[in-house]
C-alpha cells in the first residue's frame, strides 16, 4: 500500500507547518509510524496527563451538586459536550488515568515486537508497574476505575470504583505484555483481574449470562460483558481455568442471542440503551474473536461474520472517515476512530478489505485530527473541531490502534496480499482515490464501500 500525496497534506514531518506542501509519494508505513511518534512524544513530553471526557466531577463546580443526582450528571454531561477546552477555566487539571496508562502500555508491546527496540519495552514496563500501583483499593484482586465518579443517565459510578471495561481492557494488556516480555507477574495480574471478573454479578436467562459492569449492582451492558468474557477465555488458554471458559461461554451467548437480524448490537438491552454506535460495536467484535480464537467455539462465527459486515457498511463514509453511529456522523469522535483502526487491523488477517478500510481511516484521521504539536483532537462537531487533548480517549487509544496497524502493514509487506492498493490523499478536500478498483471517493459516493469481489 502506499499513499500519494499529490498536494498539500496534514500527514507531515514534526517542524514543518501545517499545510505546508509534501511532495512526493510516501509509504503509507511512514505516514502512520510518523503520528505514532508524534502522539508518544506529546504524551511522554506531558507527563502521561491530559483529560478525560467524563472527567467533570473534578471540578470545583461540583461543590454546588450538593451531591445530587440530576445536577451531577448535568455537570459531567457539560463538561463532555463543550464545544471548548472549558477545563482550566473551571479548576480541572490533566490528570493520569487507569486506562491511559493501559493503552500506551498496550501500544508500547506492539511496538516493541515490531522494531525490539529496547525504549519501547522499557516504556511498557514503566506503565504497566504504575497500573500495578494504582490498581481498585477495595478489592484483593487487579482491577481498575476512574478516580473521579462518573454519572450518566445509569447513574453514578463512584470514585475508584472498578469497572468490567477499564479492568477487561488492562487485563488484556497485561495479557499480551506477558505473551512478548515473558514477565510471568504480568500473567498474575491478568488472571488475577479475571478472578475478579468472575465474581461479578451476573444477569442469568434462559439465554445466556450477562457479567455486570460494575460490582456493586446488575447492570447489562453488551460491550461489557463481552469484554469480560473475552479476558476470561484469553487469560483461560494460560491457566486452563475450566470456569472461566463456562463463564465466558454464557457471557458470549447472552450476547450473541440478542444480536439484531441485522449484524448489529444496541449498547444494552433497555429501551434507554438502544442506539448502536461505532466504537462499542468494535469493542463486541473484537472481544468475540478474541473469544472464538481462545477457545475454538464455533458456534457464535455466524454473528460475528453478520457483525463485521455491518460494521463496514455503516460506520465509515467513503473517504474513511468514521461515523459515531451508524446512521448519523456526527460527532466524529477520536475514539470511534481509533477503535475503527483497532477493530479492523485485528481483523486483517483474515478480511483483506479490513486492512484497506483500517488504512482509510487512519490517513483520514491523521489529516484531520491530529494536530501540528502531535496530540490527536477530541471530537470534530461539524462546525468546530474540539482539541481538548483527552488522555486515553484520544491519545492512549490511538497510539495503540495505529501500532497495531504498522505491525500489520509490516506483515503485509512481507507476505503481501492478493493485490496493491494505493490511496491518494488529497487537500483541501482529502479526496481519496481507491487505484485498485480505480475508482475516486466523488465516483463511489452513495455506493456500497465494499463490492463483491467475484
Amino acid at each position: 500500500m502506499k499513499i500519494e500525496n499529490k498536494s498539500h497534506c496534514r500527514v507531515r514531518p514534526q517542524g514543518v507547518a501545517e499545510g505546508t506542501q509534501i511532495s512526493g509519494a510516501e509509504d503509507v508505513k511512514k505516514v502512520v509510524q510518523r503520528s505514532i511518534e508524534e502522539v508518544a512524544r506529546w504524551v511522554e513530553e506531558h507527563d502521561y496527563r491530559a483529560y478525560d471526557p467524563g472527567d467533570g466531577d473534578l471540578s470545583f463546580l461540583r461543590y454546588f451538586t450538593f451531591n445530587a443526582p440530576l445536577p451531577r450528571r448535568l455537570l459531567t454531561a457539560a463538561v463532555l459536550r463543550a464545544p471548548f477546552h472549558v477545563r482550566p477555566w473551571i479548576g480541572i487539571r490533566p490528570h493520569t488515568s487507569t486506562k491511559g496508562m493501559g493503552y500506551m502500555g498496550w501500544g508500547y508491546v506492539k511496538m516493541y515486537t515490531l522494531t525490539g527496540a529496547e525504549e519501547h519495552r522499557r516504556r511498557a514496563e514503566s506503565c504497566f508497574d504504575w497500573l500495578m500501583r494504582n490498581r481498585s483499593p477495595v478489592y484483593e484482586q487487579y482491577c481498575w476505575g476512574n478516580h473521579f465518579s462518573f454519572s450518566t443517565r445509569a447513574g453514578t459510578i463512584p470514585k475508584h470504583a472498578p469497572t468490567i471495561v477499564w479492568s477487561s481492557l488492562i487485563g488484556l494488556a497485561f495479557l499480551e505484555a506477558y505473551e512478548v516480555l515473558s514477565n510471568p507477574k504480568y500473567l498474575e495480574a491478568a488472571a488475577s483481574t479475571a478472578e475478579w471478573v468472575k465474581s461479578l454479578p451476573r444477569e442469568q436467562t434462559a439465554r445466556g449470562t450477562c457479567l455486570s459492569y460494575v460490582p456493586f449492582m446488575q447492570s447489562s451492558i453488551h460491550n461489557s460483558n463481552m469484554l469480560g468474557a473475552a479476558l476470561l477465555s484469553r487469560v483461560a488458554v494460560h491457566t486452563n481455568d475450566h470456569l472461566a471458559f463456562e463463564v465466558a461461554r454464557d457471557a458470549m451467548a447472552y450476547s450473541c442471542a440478542r444480536q439484531n437480524a441485522d449484524g448489529a448490537w444496541f449498547y444494552g438491552e433497555a429501551p434507554k440503551y438502544h442506539w448502536i454506535d461505532n466504537f462499542h460495536t468494535g469493542y463486541n467484535l473484537d472481544c468475540l474473536k478474541r473469544y472464538i480464537d481462545s477457545t475454538g467455539d464455533r458456534e457464535f462465527e455466524p454473528n460475528l461474520r453478520r457483525g463485521l459486515q455491518y460494521f463496514k457498511l455503516h460506520f465509515f463514509e467513503a473517504d474513511g472517515r468514521p461515523k459515531y453511529y451508524h446512521d448519523k456522523a456526527n460527532p466524529i469522535d477520536i475514539q470511534c476512530a481509533a477503535q475503527a483502526i483497532d477493530t479492523l487491523a485485528f481483523f486483517s488477517d483474515t478480511d483483506p478489505e479490513s486492512l484497506e478500510l483500517a488504512v482509510k481511516v487512519a490517513l483520514w484521521t491523521i489529516n484531520n485530527m491530529q494536530g501540528q504539536d502531535g496530540h490527536f483532537y477530541y471530537r470534530d462537531l461539524g462546525w468546530k473541531k474540539v482539541t481538548t487533548p483527552m488522555f486515553h480517549w484520544g491519545q492512549g487509544t490511538m497510539f495503540k490502534a495505529l501500532a497495531h496497524l504498522l505491525r500489520k502493514l509490516d506483515s503485509e509487506a512481507k507476505f503481501p496480499a492478493r493485490r496493491d492498493t494505493e490511496v491518494s490523499v488529497d487537500q483541501p478536500g482529502t479526496r481519496v482515490v481507491d487505484r485498485a478498483r480505480c475508482l475516486s471517493s466523488d465516483e463511489i459516493q452513495g455506493t456500497p464501500i465494499f463490492r463483491d469481489r467475484s
